[in-house]
């Protein structure tokens, strides 16, 4: 058998953030718990370079104890992980035993799989770790195979896993007039639900077509609850490399669609904060063009701003970099707002708001009744102990 893990370090994948997890078992682990699900079942897979356990992934788990695994679907980043973002992913095949698999892309010119890439499967297993930011693509992903797999009655499978920033809920709630692939679920920027429990918000709000007709299993994370820290084990995607930058990525997230790099062309990504304009702080920067980001944002530009590396992350939403750069670089003949800045915010009243010059507190304070209206909605989908 071709070892999965030896093909992803081939490519490079990241394997060295290791932390020691042993009281904490994630879904894929238990397999007593969903094999009689699987047994005698055409298989898919949705998984990426994440679905490991132990460092062995999770289609070496099924194809050694022979489950029969038919297809492999892979989100955003590719299987490997390390595609750069918005990068289409191709199709591609993989050899185990002498057996060729497909792999399907959901992240080329169709993000949901075609009624054909779709026969002759009877059950789905989703497997992929996410880091709890609504606009983070592979719960996209996910939302359109659980729309696929309810209209065509084949059963989904999630495998949990913990959500590193499952601590907290913050920010605005997505309008429902502002989706798109990176925010398709009127939840705010720090959801604190894991993806088996946001699956559960997806069909009990009905917000997948059929959701009714959709046989949904969740094999739950052992030994963990909303209160405990967890640690990535693999870096989850190109530019979140170690667990400072998944914890800081929520708030960082929002200066993408912004004139502000943060770090992307760097060691450390989405760790700092930096414009050439920028007068306050001596700290810079200069983001180049990398394996994991060619041509970044500000490239071979010396950037002053912040560095984050060293300093505790807040379990909140931090809005206060993005007023602070703004009020900075604004007169300083900058459009610092891209056009979509709306998609990431979820709203187009942030920008409205920093721009018209409203407090931190202030802009807390609107979006505060959606948010405790969505805490209240969230408590129904729990599956584990909350952190409040």
């Amino acid at each position: 058998m071709i070892k999965i893990l030896a093909l992803l370090v081939s490519l490079n994948i990241n394997l060295s953030i290791i932390n020691n997890n042993d009281k904490i078992i994630v879904g894929a682990e238990r397999i007593n718990a969903y094999k009689n699900k699987i047994k005698n079942k055409s298989i898919g897979l949705l998984v990426n370079h994440t679905s490991t356990v132990g460092g062995t992934h999770l289609i070496d788990t099924l194809v050694s104890l022979e489950y029969d695994v038919k297809k492999i679907f892979i989100p955003e980043h590719g299987f490997s992980g390390m595609i750069e973002r918005g990068v289409i992913v191709d199709d591609d095949t993989i050899t185990i035993n002498g057996i060729k698999i497909p792999i399907i892309s959901m992240y080329g010119k169709e993000r949901t799989p075609s009624k054909k890439n779709m026969e002759g499967l009877d059950v789905m297993i989703f497997d992929i770790q996410d880091v709890g930011a609504r606009f983070y693509t592979y719960i996209s992903a996910m939302h359109n195979m659980m729309k696929i797999c309810a209209e065509l009655g084949i059963e989904f499978i999630i495998l949990d896993r913990p959500n590193p920033n499952g601590n907290y809920v913050d920010g605005p709630v997505l309008e429902k007039e502002f989706k798109s692939y990176v925010g398709m679920h009127e939840i705010p920027i720090v959801h604190g639900l894991t993806v088996g429990e946001l699956a559960k918000m997806i069909i009990g709000e009905r917000w997948v077509e059929n959701s009714q007709r959709l046989k949904l299993t969740i094999i739950k994370t052992n030994n963990w609850d909303h209160k405990k820290e967890y640690i990535l084990p693999i870096r989850p995607s190109p530019n979140l490399p170690n667990q400072k930058s998944i914890l800081l990525y929520p708030s960082l997230c929002l200066f993408e669609q912004t004139i502000v790099s943060i770090g992307r062309g760097t060691k450390f990504p989405f760790q700092v904060i930096g414009h050439p304009d920028y007068k306050k702080t001596q700290f810079n920067f200069k983001p180049i063009s990398v394996n994991e980001e060619s041509k970044p944002k500000l490239e071979g530009r010396i950037s002053y701003g912040i560095d984050l590396r060293y300093k505790d992350v807040e379990k909140k939403l931090k809005i206060d970099y993005l007023i602070d750069f703004y009020n900075e670089l604004k007169n300083r003949n900058h459009n610092f707002f891209n056009k979509y800045f709306y998609r990431i915010a979820g709203t187009k009243k942030l920008e409205n708001q920093i721009k018209s010059g409203l407090t931190e507190s202030e802009i807390r304070s609107s979006w505060q009744e959606d948010l405790d209206n969505y805490k209240m909605k969230r408590k129904k989908y729990l599956l584990y102990q909350d952190f409040e």
